[in-house]
């Protein structure tokens, strides 16, 4: 018998991954069907208790920042915030750029959908976290020095090259870590995931337009901030640029490149259903 009569078959070893990523595109809009399906009224409160969650995040933050004089300690303090948000169900802004553009990529739900989620949920986001931070001021006027020195960080930031890219990495960030959420079923799995990126975006003080909008209004309730909210709106036009374009383009396109065989067959599972709508069983 010779060599080649006894070699094993060829297995595909990359087949295996090709499935993971597509059931992981499955998952996905099955998740995201419903987001961009509920009504405005939801939409907005499930914003604004996103924006308290990371409120008690920035809270913590400022607290630990004053105790301690570290940064990165601030960071870690800050995932109290995420973790919140991850176990409390609520929702980001930010964390609308993988699923719901996935579910408007695959064809089952429209545009319009997704536009309506991110102006409903950042508007609730800002809103909630502007009512904690005036809150948290108020119990803790200790704090607001700290405040105003962890904001003025971010308020005096001009856009140029490098604060651009600071905002980037920060959108890139956060939709890896919903791409870690919906990836796995394992709870401890998404709290770590979550832990991890609250400690890089706040601890490395990248340029997160919710997070450092709710450092920026706490400072704001001081009548000694050295901005105003005039500012915080420049800073906020720009950052939010740059973090749709890390979360889009550097996370989302990618991953539907990678699974451009499940979004073509969504697609056209859609145009089957819309050409040849179910009919009601006679009774």
């Amino acid at each position: 018998m010779t060599t080649e009569e006894v070699r094993p078959p060829t297995v595909d070893e990359s087949r295996p991954r090709e499935e993971e990523i597509e059931q992981a595109f499955d998952r996905i809009v099955r998740l995201g069907v419903p987001r961009l399906q509920r009504s405005t009224v939801e939409m907005l409160a499930t914003g604004a208790v996103g924006g308290l969650d990371v409120g008690f995040g920035v809270l913590a933050l400022l607290y630990v920042e004053r105790a301690t004089g570290s940064v990165l300690l601030g960071g870690l303090a800050f995932s109290i915030g995420f973790l919140i948000l991850q176990l409390g169900r609520s929702e980001l802004f930010t964390e609308g750029f993988l699923v719901p553009v996935v579910v408007v990529v695959a064809g089952e739900a429209k545009a319009r959908d997704l536009f309506r989620l991110w102006g409903c949920t950042l508007v609730a986001n800002l809103a909630g976290g502007w009512l904690l931070a005036a809150l948290a001021m108020a119990a803790y006027p200790q704090l607001q020095h700290q405040a105003i020195v962890a904001a003025s960080y971010y308020a005096g930031t001009d856009p140029g090259v490098h604060a651009l890219c600071l905002a980037i990495l920060a959108g890139a960030g956060i939709t890896l870590m919903t791409w870690m959420h919906t990836g796995t079923s394992n709870e401890v799995a998404r709290v770590l995931a979550s832990i991890a990126t609250a400690f890089v975006l706040a601890g490395f003080r990248m340029y997160h337009s919710i997070l450092d909008s709710l450092l920026m209004f706490a400072a704001l309730q001081s009548p000694h901030a050295p901005f105003g909210y005039l500012e915080w709106f420049e800073w906020f036009g720009w950052v939010i640029v740059g973090n749709l374009i890390g979360g889009i383009g550097l996370v989302t396109v990618l991953r539907l490149v990678r699974a451009n065989r499940r979004v073509a067959d969504h697609r056209e599972a859609h145009r089957r259903r819309m050409r040849w709508p179910r009919r009601p069983v006679a009774q």
